[in-house]
């Protein structure tokens, strides 16, 4: 056994490495793309997953190594050279790495080059695009008759067993067991960086920085090397992972929507989180997230955040985020986000009930009653409010749908008290389900200038607020849910979320 073997040699954290690389399930079809003449490549898949390293590996064994052009959509150099690639024919064999991160209007340069290569079965000429999950669909969306022309290999999680032989590679390289393997394997759920990282980690804190002479084993704490590994990365990603879950302005009693994206993430198997998936999977954050993909809140906040686009990338055309660096992977794995949220400035990360207000109104103050909603979903709240709910409602017993609404399923009830509230059906409707939560403080009533005195006297026995009638909109709607905002924050507070 060579002593002269190092450990950055061994177990890499930067490069490819040179005796633990391990063949992904993918490699032998990523062999047969290389050798088809003019058909472009597309890997995709997480990074740290091993595709450049795969991709490296299957060019040498290929033979095309020499001459190969590597490109990045990161460097803006490299952008300018990309648009220019129809007219430079031939290419040779060009790599196109973060391809995800090229404007639109270069993938579909891209996409409509591969179309023409592989009519043309061109020898000469090889375009291999490198990016996150479903960076194939991206160019398919730009020519639609690329999908038989176009090789897309989805680079995924990595079985167990081949985690495990990077680790034995390593093993037998430095000559030493790893008593803590086990638990790196399923640390690292996948991920071939992840398990050299944390097995790096480990023969540091042993003091292992070469091969040794002799057979050694490590005896270290798993929870130890996590605890130090997340220490390390914490400098690295903290400040950015804390400004990222404030959003663009802290709403301490809001429902943290931003927080929740990196929660979600974090507590997920995947490195890429649907949106769209996500407003249906938690329906308690449906209005927030509704707020943060169609006013574009989320693109603006990922460009205003110094750093933040280095570790997560936001698809806007098909509302995908993923996490792009593996190490912000295992650092959001292991956060504590109670502990998280309280730093940050939330009042927690759990809530009380799926809403926080439900409007109760008579049609003809819909306008007051829209702009409390549009007001209380700026601040990040969950409000329910009919309009809103209209195609929940489609085919649904409406009785049977709003009862436990009114009843339990928000934590107060805001019911605008006008002269025509007790007139109509659906507003005694609601009230009936409603009217015991005033003895429990989940009422707040708001009374109309204009509205006789006793017309609704049960609610003359809490507090609430006036509104009137004849002043003016806006400025009244604004001072209220000031006065909402505050109750509901007081509220939190006082009152332990359910678990």
């Amino acid at each position: 056994m060579s002593n002269e073997i190092e450990l950055h040699e061994v177990f890499t954290v930067t490069g490819i490495p040179k005796h633990t690389f391990v063949k992904p399930e993918e490699y032998t079809r990523l062999i047969m793309a290389l050798k088809t003449p003019g058909r472009g490549i597309v890997v995709e898949g997480p990074s740290g997953i091993g595709k450049t390293t795969a991709i490296t590996k299957a060019m040498e064994e290929v033979g095309i190594m020499e001459g190969v052009v590597r490109l990045s959509a990161r460097k803006r150099e490299d952008v300018a050279l990309i648009k220019e690639l129809p007219t430079m024919q031939p290419l040779g064999t060009v790599l196109i790495d973060d391809f995800h991160k090229l404007p639109d209007s270069n993938k579909k340069q891209i996409a409509d080059l591969m179309k023409v290569l592989a009519d043309e079965g061109r020898a000469d000429s090889k375009i291999i695009a490198i990016g996150i999950n479903r960076a194939g669909e991206a160019l398919i969306d730009f020519a639609e008759d690329l999908t038989n022309r176009l090789e897309t290999i989805p680079f995924e999680s990595n079985p167990n067993k081949r985690v495990a032989e990077i680790l034995y590679q390593g093993e037998r390289a430095l000559n030493i067991t790893l008593n803590i393997r086990d638990e790196i394997i399923e640390a690292a759920n996948g991920s071939f960086y992840i398990a050299q990282m944390l097995a790096y980690h480990t023969c540091i804190d042993a003091g292992i920085l070469k091969a040794q002479p002799y057979k050694v084993e490590t005896t270290i704490s798993f929870a130890d090397v996590r605890a130090r590994v997340f220490e390390t990365l914490s400098r690295r990603f903290k400040n950015r992972t804390q400004d990222f879950a404030k959003g663009s302005r802290l709403r301490r009693e809001g429902r943290a929507p931003y927080l929740h994206l990196l929660y979600w993430l974090g507590t997920s198997d995947d490195w890429t989180l649907s949106l769209d998936k996500a407003q249906v999977q938690h329906p308690d954050f449906k209005g927030s997230l509704t707020q943060i993909i169609e006013k574009k809140y989320l693109v603006d906040l990922l460009r205003s955040i110094e750093g933040i686009g280095d570790v997560i990338h936001y698809e806007v055309r098909n509302h995908l985020l993923t996490v792009e660096d593996p190490q912000f992977v295992f650092y959001l794995r292991n956060i504590a986000w109670d502990r998280f949220a309280e730093d940050v400035g939330y009042l927690g990360i759990k809530f009380p009930s799926r809403y926080d207000f439900a409007l109760s109104f008579a049609g003809s103050e819909r306008d007051v009653a829209e702009a409390i909603f549009h007001d209380l979903t700026d601040r990040e709240m969950e409000v329910f409010y009919d309009k809103n709910e209209q195609h929940r409602i489609l085919a649904e017993d409406v009785e049977d749908y709003l009862r436990p609404i009114y009843q339990s399923d928000a934590q107060f009830v805001i019911v605008l008290l006008s002269k025509e509230y007790p007139k109509r059906i659906w507003a005694k409707f609601e009230s009936q389900h409603f009217k015991e939560r005033f003895k429990k403080g989940g009422v707040i009533p708001i009374w109309f200038s204009d509205a006789p005195p006793g017309i609704f006297d049960e609610s003359t026995r809490v507090g609430g607020m006036t509104y009137n009638a004849a002043g003016d909109l806006k400025t009244q709607v604004a001072s209220i849910c000031d006065t909402l905002a505050k109750k509901m924050a007081e509220s939190r507070i006082v009152t332990p979320p359910k678990p």
